[in-house]
């Protein structure tokens, strides 16, 4: 499975979303599902899927699913 389908699932996991509505745009508080609440369960979900421990900045600055991938991408997840 690639990067990027793991992302998008983290995404649909924590937010209890259906998967095609994620998509790069997705941006937080568009969805009533992205509140701050949900935003902890996604950062939990995404340090899981990928196996690494996110800094406070980086759970933070989280504001977008594009912004994700960007976030990821310094903890070296490639996609």
């Amino acid at each position: 499975m690639s990067n990027s389908t793991l992302l998008y699932k983290a995404f649909a996991e924590a937010l209890n979303i259906d998967p095609e509505k994620v998509n790069d745009e997705l941006r937080f508080q568009s969805i009533p599902e992205w509140d701050s609440i949900s935003h902890m369960v996604l950062i939990s979900v995404l340090e899981e899927t990928f196996g690494i421990s996110m800094e406070t900045d980086d759970v933070i600055d989280l504001s977008s699913v594009s912004k994700a991938r960007e976030i990821l991408t310094k903890y070296k997840v490639v996609f």
